[in-house]
């Protein structure tokens, strides 16, 4: 499992890659979270917020992912 730092800092260096490129965040529940916009996410303190074109925002931490 990662830790809060390692989670928060993959998250944002894949967000704010330029030019920025779709990726997708892997769940341990075997859901994939597509990730095709920077401001689709939210990092802060171990935690993030996805929100998906007219879908439910999901929120996730380190535990949750693959």
């Amino acid at each position: 499992m990662m830790d809060r730092d390692t989670f928060d800092g993959t998250i944002r260096t894949f967000q704010h890659r330029t030019p920025f490129r779709t990726f997708t965040v892997a769940m341990v529940n075997g859901e994939r979270l597509e990730v095709d916009h920077p401001d689709a996410l939210a990092v802060r303190d171990g935690r993030a917020l996805f929100a998906a074109p007219g879908d439910v925002p999901v929120v996730f931490d380190p535990e949750g992912v693959c």
